[in-house]
């Protein structure tokens, strides 16, 4: 079953689900007596953040969660020999020492905890004024584990929870709701985590044991993977008058928005039955013709990646097999006007490492990183142009256009070293330099060099450029100051052609995530706002600043009813938009 293991590639992201009230629900602990102090010399550095153990709840009938559904004699057997089988794993790996990438102490500490699901809370607090301009609702996806970790836990394994804050003037509410997977429903339904964890468990000999578990309970019909196993945690894309809120290891999954800012599940969405296989997390809408591209990756069998489009109507294009020698991760990608921009990176999937103990994403230094060139319209691969680039590893790609006067494409990204940090444990402290890569079409060269000076580098990961601008040039971009990394600090606002950067902190011990860039109707490209969600480590609170795109000054302020962790990514849906 290729998608799971397609969920290693589950990362950097997040989701939404409608949960009726009377479900349980994980209930954080917010004893401050409850501390985990993880100063680590790793990558995933989290200074001393409050941590504590989330129960699961009963619901308001208090009753536990539901039982199974009715299972025969041979199915009840077989589930009491492999939950032995499973607890016989779990001594066995309680006594080994996890690695912080799968460390729940450290994956879920401070505020990458879990939250419970919040409905509707109207009139929130503003702080300054919201901009006229500003009507409709901003959605941010993240991972948010329903069921406390039983073994290894990775940040990108958590379900999927979509955060909604509504505007309409000054008039404030806010929600957020888990997606509601076919995996989270047949795991509430157990009332136990039961689907493997692609990356935080997928590791050496008790990962394989693990899927070993999971095949065999799906084999007595204990679970059913056919209809997705995936998470939807990491992106979110406004498409044809649907939200889709995605991660790469399944079918995308749409979300209703009310009138009353509250978000409800409607299921996994194939396009009306034409997309028959996953769909990565970040998928381009054109700005100008409206149609939507994306990717498709299998880490079992080939081909290992298909590109495909849909017109703006929603009609998809046929798949076009991308030929790989091996699967590697593909994130993200790039569109200019006429071509789409392909990464084949270093990172790649090895399942035969889990054999020798290791992780099935790994770092290939034999391996050369490229990018493949193909027309947005092609019907197969046979013209694609592969241009190698040396070294370079882009988690996230965040615009490309063509230059017909030096027959060069221009890509904007963040470069990231170790490439496998995010996954593998390291020594060696990561890296994401925002860097300017161009690809020679003529002569199948490529160079690359970093857009700010030394004095003013800094961690830059997730964030945007103005999406009426995707795929032609661009002077700015919004992105995320990730330092202490992995949490973020503030946002920088970077001219692409000069490198200089303009920086907003949020303060002491305030943190945020992807800043999202809400472009106004103004020619000018850097005329707009720029909404993220803060977190204050000190008063536990959280809440939506938005920010003068054109001056860097903070403009309003939304007092949030509950804390927001640490997510992945967001978009904006206006009103007129919603009411389509």
């Amino acid at each position: 079953m290729s998608l799971s293991l397609a969920a290693t590639s589950n990362f950097y992201k997040l989701q939404i689900m409608s949960v009726p009230s009377s479900s349980s629900t994980i209930k954080p602990c917010f004893n401050k007596a409850c501390w985990i102090k993880s100063s680590l010399q790793s990558p995933l550095q989290l200074p001393e953040q409050p941590h504590c153990s989330h129960n699961i709840t009963k619901d308001d009938s208090g009753s536990s969660p539901s039982t199974p559904r009715r299972w025969n004699l041979l199915q009840k057997a077989a589930a009491t020999a492999l939950d032995m089988a499973e607890k016989a794993l779990l001594s066995l790996e309680a006594k080994q020492t996890l690695s912080k990438t799968a460390d729940p102490a450290v994956q879920m500490a401070g505020n990458f905890a879990p939250v419970p699901e919040s409905s509707v809370r109207q009139n929130l607090q503003v702080i300054g004024t919201i901009p006229e301009d500003i009507s409709g609702v901003y959605v941010r996806n993240g991972a948010n584990p329903y069921f406390e970790p039983v073994s290894g836990h990775h940040l990108f394994d958590g379900d999927g929870m979509v955060h909604a804050v509504m505007i309409n003037g000054n008039s404030v509410s806010y929600a957020c709701r888990f997606t509601k997977t076919e995996r989270l429903v047949q795991e509430r339904d157990l009332g136990r985590p039961i689907f493997p964890k692609a990356i935080g468990e997928l590791h050496g000999h008790s990962g394989i044991a693990r899927l070993a578990l999971f095949y065999a309970r799906g084999l007595f019909g204990l679970v059913d993977p056919s209809h997705g196993i995936g998470v939807a945690n990491a992106g979110l894309v406004y498409f044809n008058g649907r939200l889709l809120a995605m991660s790469e290891d399944d079918l995308p999954y749409q979300i209703q928005v009310s009138e009353s800012g509250d978000l409800e599940t409607i299921g996994r969405y194939d396009f009306e039955s034409q997309l028959k296989s996953s769909m990565i997390a970040h998928p381009k809408v054109d700005p100008v013709s409206g149609e939507l591209f994306a990717l498709s990756y299998d880490v079992i069998k080939k081909p290992y990646l298909k590109y495909f489009r849909f017109s703006k109507d929603g009609e998809k294009s046929r798949d076009v097999e991308i030929p790989l020698d091996i699967p590697a991760m593909t994130h993200d990608f790039v569109i200019t006007e006429n071509f789409v921009v392909i990464p084949d990176q270093q990172v790649v999937f090895k399942l035969q490492e889990m054999l020798k103990g290791g992780s099935p994403v790994t770092y290939d230094k034999n391996k050369m990183s490229r990018f493949g060139i193909l027309s947005k319209y092609a019907e197969d691969s046979s013209d694609i142009i592969w241009i190698d680039s040396p070294e370079n590893f882009c988690f996230h790609l965040w615009n490309a256009w063509e230059e017909p006067d030096s027959d060069e494409i221009v890509i904007i990204g963040s470069c990231m070293t170790p490439p496998d940090s995010i996954f593998n444990e390291s020594d060696e402290g990561l890296e994401s330099v925002l860097s300017e890569i161009r690809l020679n079409l003529r002569t199948r060269k490529s160079t690359c060099h970093a857009i700010m000076s030394p004095s003013e580098q800094v961690n830059i990961e997730v964030g945007m450029v103005n999406r009426k601008k995707l795929g032609r040039k661009t002077e700015f971009a919004y992105l995320a100051i990730a330092e202490p990394w992995p949490k973020v600090s503030g946002l920088a606002k970077v001219n692409l052609f000069t490198g200089e950067a303009q920086k907003y902190y949020y303060g002491d011990e305030r943190y945020g995530g992807e800043p999202f860039f809400l472009p106004s109707n103004s020619d000018r490209e850097d005329e707009g706002h720029i909404m993220a969600f803060v977190h204050d480590e000190k008063t536990w609170q959280s809440e939506l600043q938005i920010i003068n795109s054109a001056n860097m000054e903070l403009e309003a302020t939304v007092k949030l009813p509950s804390r927001v962790p640490y997510g992945f990514h967001g978009t904006f849906i206006s009103s007129e938009e919603l009411v389509q």
